[in-house]
Formats: C-alpha cells, structure tokens, sequence
C-alpha cells in the first residue's frame, strides 16, 4: 500500500515518512534519507537546486507501484524535494515496511534506486569555486 508519495517544495520530514509506513502487521521497515552532501567529485559544494518535469509525481507513483507490485510490503513511502537546497538539507526519502526484514530491504532499495533511475527531477549544483553543473539531465 502507497502511504505517503509526493515532490515537495517545503522542507522534508524524515519522522513523517517513517511515521507513513507503520503497521501491526510490519515485521521490519528499512528508510533511506538522501542529504545535500558538502563536496562533489572532489569539489566543495555551496548549495544545489532540484528541478522536476511536470509529469514528476505521477512518474514517481509509477515507481512506487511497480516496486508495490514486485514486493510484497506493508507500505510504502517517498518524498522528493525541488527548489533550493542547503548542505545538509534532506533531499530525498523513501520507506518500505514489510513482514520481514529481506522484504523491506528490497522494497526500499528499489525505491530510491528505481526513483533516481525513472523519475525527472534534476539537480543543479553549485561549487566553491564558482563553477556549477547539471546532473540527471536527459
């Protein structure tokens, strides 16, 4: 069951998405938290913004019900952030329960994997020493 999906332009909730996935029935739930990491590539990173094809949400919902159907979980959860991003700021998070532990491993992996792989949301970061690229282009 899809609990929480969603592209978001306001600051992401880990204790939300966890919160999303809880169930009697849950043996086990495995989350990933993506965060604005301060280097690149070897590079300091001052800040990043993330953009996302208006067909974004319902490409994510896609994913998730694909990973949904291959899995057989609890719930499930993802959250993607756009707009502009600090270092340390939370950019992505997905959260899978299941019956057991193997199950919400997979469920989870797949979410991000799966997410960052199919869904159009692009980053834009920007360096220290001023220069800036595009990542996740098409």
């Amino acid at each position: 069951m899809i609990a929480l999906l969603g592209i978001r332009e306001t600051p992401l909730d880990v204790a939300e998405v966890l919160a999303a996935v809880e169930d009697p029935a849950a043996g086990g739930v495995v989350s990933f938290t993506g965060l604005v990491r301060a280097s690149d590539g070897g590079r300091g990173v001052v800040g990043l913004g993330y953009s996302a094809h208006p067909t974004a949400e319902q490409l994510l919902r896609t994913v998730v019900e694909a990973v949904v159907a291959d899995v057989p979980v609890v719930r499930v959860a993802a959250l993607h952030r756009v707009g502009e991003l600090a270092v340390g700021d939370v950019a992505v998070v997905v959260a899978a329960s299941a019956a057991h532990r193997g199950q919400a491993f997979e469920a989870a992996r797949r979410l991000i994997d799966d997410l960052k792989a199919q869904v159009p949301i692009w980053k834009h970061q920007r360096f220290a020493d001023g220069t800036e690229e595009w990542v996740g282009l098409p």
